[in-house]
């Protein structure tokens, strides 16, 4: 029972850790956004960041990834469309498929998020020792690994 108890505990502060990394994360994320000044939101960057990296992505792909209605996927994507930052065209294979993708902009605004990203946690790891970063990378490939399998086939995800 006391060993039981123990790993209650211990799931518990894990969980609570793993939760104030999200926030970490979703900060610099925010941050990234911000310091990119277009002004868009999250859901805007997730579907710049499939367009960036998927080359059939359409109305119906974004709704399942975002896990919304096409007629919300539709807006999002027009509103990117106004922006300049994605652009519509039609499949080479059916003409009646519209297929978005990113524009020269949209493609400078999501390197630039994904640089200041890059440049925070370059920043903040730094100030950590060689052991640490190594249990730091240990641990999140472990969760990550179990989260592929356990999670992302359940939930809609975007990276």
């Amino acid at each position: 029972m006391a060993d039981e108890t123990s790993r209650d505990v211990l799931l518990e502060h894990t969980v609570e850790t793993v939760v104030r990394a999200a926030r970490v994360f979703s900060a610099v994320t925010a941050e990234s956004i911000a310091q990119a000044g277009a002004g868009i939101t999250l859901p805007q960057l997730r579907v710049l960041v499939l367009a960036s990296t998927s080359s059939e992505l359409n109305n119906n792909a974004v709704a399942e990834a975002l896990d919304v209605h096409i007629s919300n996927a539709s807006r999002i994507c027009e509103r990117l469309v106004q922006a300049g930052l994605l652009r519509r065209r039609h499949a080479p294979s059916d003409r009646r498929q519209v297929q978005l993708d990113l524009t020269p902009e949209g493609t400078r605004l999501v390197s630039a998020v994904a640089d200041h990203r890059r440049t925070i946690f370059s920043q903040t790891l730094s100030a950590m020792d060689d052991d640490g970063q190594t249990r730091l990378v240990a641990a999140l490939e472990a969760f990550i690994d179990v989260t592929e399998v356990h999670v992302i086939g359940r939930v809609s995800y975007t990276p």
